[in-house]
């Protein structure tokens, strides 16, 4: 059986529940997980100071936000010398936001994906690999409790060696955020970096996390008319692995109930990660039999968890949790991926770092 997971932090390094006092912080972006983010750090360091700025630069307005500091300009913010700051604007602005920041010294957090396209993003994309090391790109799920206990399975041999992965993720668009507009939200919005394959990336992540780079690719996206959208929202996504390995991936923006699995077929067996139930499966010739679950654990750890870490991080106590350049390499798969849908041929898939 896997072992337990410690209940009090999920992350990969348990020193990450340090207490030290982070005095100033900064939360570029005043969007749903901006304000998630601003809470919880007010949560996890009550005597700090936390800001907020604008990505548009428009006037945030008293009680928008839990900020304890609101600023006008990314400049203001500047002079205000945060110790670390979230990148939580639109996709379009992460890079452009964070070398900004990076180049005056302060570390950066920066909401997935890394960018909407790495097309014209040269110059940031430059400027940030010089300060890599102070860098992270929150693809949170690694956080999950079940993800960590999948992912040691697998390492440890638990179904021998994985020859196939089906994974499959879909959820109703207009469901996401039923009180807003969901055709107005990031996700429907071509220009903002919507779309089931980029939108749904967290999924490009752990795979490649859970089991390395691919070298081959395969993509058929399109968009089905039912939620009038300009981008796809659903694709299946075929991709090969150097030893073998075949990933199917499945993922759209049109099941009326949530759903998200990984299914690793091994020789010995099959190990299936939800990560909606927080639980991990064993299935052999003897039937299925639960490894892990706990699926009343508070979501919001993942994100307080990721805080804590990227607080090592910025003070030079951690490596990144999800690397600027292991991010840059999602989003290019990404791509490839859409220039396979627009092809119909398969895309030969380069790793730089897996």
């Amino acid at each position: 059986m896997i072992s337990d997971v410690p209940k009090t932090f999920s992350g990969l390094n348990p020193h990450c529940q340090k207490s030290d006092l982070m005095r100033r912080t900064l939360v570029v972006g005043s969007g749903s997980i901006a304000r998630r983010h601003i809470a919880n750090l007010r949560a996890l360091w009550p005597d700090g100071e936390v800001a907020c700025v604008s990505a548009s630069g428009r006037k945030i307005e008293a009680g928008e936000t839990k900020a304890t500091t609101l600023l006008q300009a990314l400049e203001e913010a500047l002079d205000w010398k945060p110790e670390f700051a979230v990148i939580a604007s639109p996709a379009p602005l992460h890079l452009k936001h964070a070398a900004r920041l990076v180049t005056f010294g302060i570390p950066v957090l920066i909401e997935k994906p890394v960018s909407h396209t790495l097309e014209g993003q040269e110059t940031w994309i430059s400027q940030l690999e010089e300060h890599a090391a102070r860098i992270d790109v929150a693809y949170n799920l690694r956080l999950l409790p079940s993800a960590q206990q999948f992912k040691r399975g697998i390492e440890d041999g638990l179904i021998g060696r994985v020859m196939n992965v089906l994974v499959d993720v879909g959820q109703y668009l207009p469901d996401w955020r039923p009180q807003d507009n969901y055709r107005k939200g990031v996700s429907a919005r071509r220009e903002l970096g919507g779309g089931a394959l980029l939108e749904l990336s967290h999924e490009f992540d752990y795979l490649r996390w859970f089991f390395g780079g691919f070298d081959n690719g395969f993509c058929h996206a399109s968009t089905s008319g039912s939620l009038e959208l300009d981008v796809e929202d659903r694709a299946d996504v075929i991709l090969s692995h150097p030893d073998g390995l075949v990933a199917n991936v499945h993922m759209d923006f049109l099941q009326r109930y949530p759903r998200r699995t990984c299914k690793a077929i091994g020789e010995e067996g099959s190990l299936i990660w939800n990560p909606i139930a927080n639980s991990v499966t064993l299935a052999t010739r003897e039937g299925e039999r639960q490894l892990y679950a706990e699926p009343g654990w508070d979501r919001n750890l993942m994100y307080q968890d990721l805080l804590r870490h990227f607080a090592m991080v910025a003070r030079g106590e951690a490596e990144p949790l999800v690397g600027f350049h292991h991010a840059l390499d999602t989003l290019r798969l990404v791509e490839l991926l859409k220039l396979s849908a627009a092809t119909g041929r398969a895309v030969a898939i380069e790793e730089k770092h897996p």
